[in-house]
């Protein structure tokens, strides 16, 4: 089974189990208050969890462990996650109860995954959201980690962490993100750099943004994968998109498909609510076999731009590149002219 119907399948077993529920939890979930975690400093410990696909080889583990031990962080495995359960990493109720462990654990501070890929969806009913809410502490991911950092923000109020995974991408200036972030509480202004290269010296080829329409506007920071969102929609997971500044990007997914994804979010209730749109970058999106294709703009074109927002492409927010990290659930500006993501505040304590 692919990886699509994977998620297809899932979104509705999911959709069974939560709709006659929803309506009420929703609305509880968009009362939280916002719950803020501390920040990392050199010598804490923190947990390594496999909420998705498995991870395969000892070396991948072992990647993670000494790129956290580069930062000055001490870590703890989880129990389970070198398991296996088909193609993810171990069985449903281990791999959720790694992540419950380490909330629970008073000597660790974060949590971060391994990697993506997909599974974390069906962790979901099985996070003790008691227990996170009462010891908030930072998670960091991206990908298939999007429907944690969204279900938990949802269920708790506890600001998340859209950034590199575990074993993901730590070049120089996604390590710089982080560490402003995280470890120094700033509140960060995201932009793309400004630079040429060697193909051309006069003008910006790599990182470009693109401003869809201009202006600024303030709201809560919402969004992650495009596929792996709109999986969760529908159920008490997805956090009051009302007002947000939603950000989102994917991989690997024809043209056509994305545009079946944001007509979803249309039809759905959440690109008439939000206040800005930012999109980061669609890797290895192609044309489907047998398909004609919009591009990204005409995609855009038709259903960001009637809506009269600000709203921009190009941030660095996706896969195989370097990433920002941004706070889900915290209040930010988006400059459509400018092409920055502000942070209002620090995102940790």
């Amino acid at each position: 089974m692919t990886r699509r119907e994977l998620l297809g399948a899932a979104a509705l077993i999911g959709a069974a189990g939560v709709e006659r529920s929803f309506a009420r939890e929703h609305a509880a979930a968009s009362a939280q208050s916002v719950v803020k975690p501390r920040r990392l400093r050199p010598g804490d410990t923190v947990g390594v969890v496999t909420p998705a696909t498995a991870t395969f080889q000892q070396v991948e583990l072992d990647i993670v462990t000494e790129s956290l031990t580069a930062l000055g962080l001490k870590v703890k495995i989880g129990e389970h996650v070198r398991d296996r359960h088909g193609s993810l990493g171990g069985a449903d109720r281990d791999r959720a109860a790694d992540i419950n462990r380490f909330f629970a654990d008073d000597s660790v501070r974060a949590v971060f995954p391994t990697r993506g890929g997909w599974g974390s969806s069906r962790l979901l009913p099985l996070l003790d959201y008691d227990t996170i809410r009462r010891n908030p502490k930072i998670i960091l991911g991206y990908s298939d980690i999007t429907a944690l950092l969204n279900g938990i923000h949802a269920k708790t109020g506890l600001i998340t962490f859209h950034g590199p995974n575990g074993g993901g991408r730590w070049d120089q200036p996604s390590l710089d993100w982080m560490k402003q972030v995280l470890f120094d509480g700033q509140a960060v202004t995201f932009a793309n750099p400004k630079t040429t290269n060697d193909r051309n010296v006069l003008t910006q080829i790599e990182n470009r943004t693109q401003k869809i329409r201009g202006g600024k506007a303030r709201g809560k920071l919402l969004g992650g994968n495009l596929t792996v969102f709109t999986a969760i929609m529908g159920s008490a997971y997805v956090p009051n998109t009302d007002g947000a500044i939603f950000f989102t990007e994917d991989v690997d997914e024809a043209y056509y498909r994305i545009d079946r994804m944001m007509t979803q979010l249309a039809i759905g209730g959440v690109l008439g609510k939000i206040r800005g749109f930012v999109f980061g970058t669609c890797s290895e999106c192609k044309t489907g076999d047998g398909y004609a294709s919009f591009t990204l703009e005409e995609i855009f074109a038709d259903h960001i731009a009637p809506l009269k927002i600000p709203a921009w492409s190009g941030a660095m927010i996706g896969h195989a590149m370097t990433q920002w990290t941004l706070p889900v659930g915290l209040e930010v500006e988006i400059d459509a002219d400018a092409a920055t993501l502000r942070m209002t505040e620090p995102a940790v304590s």
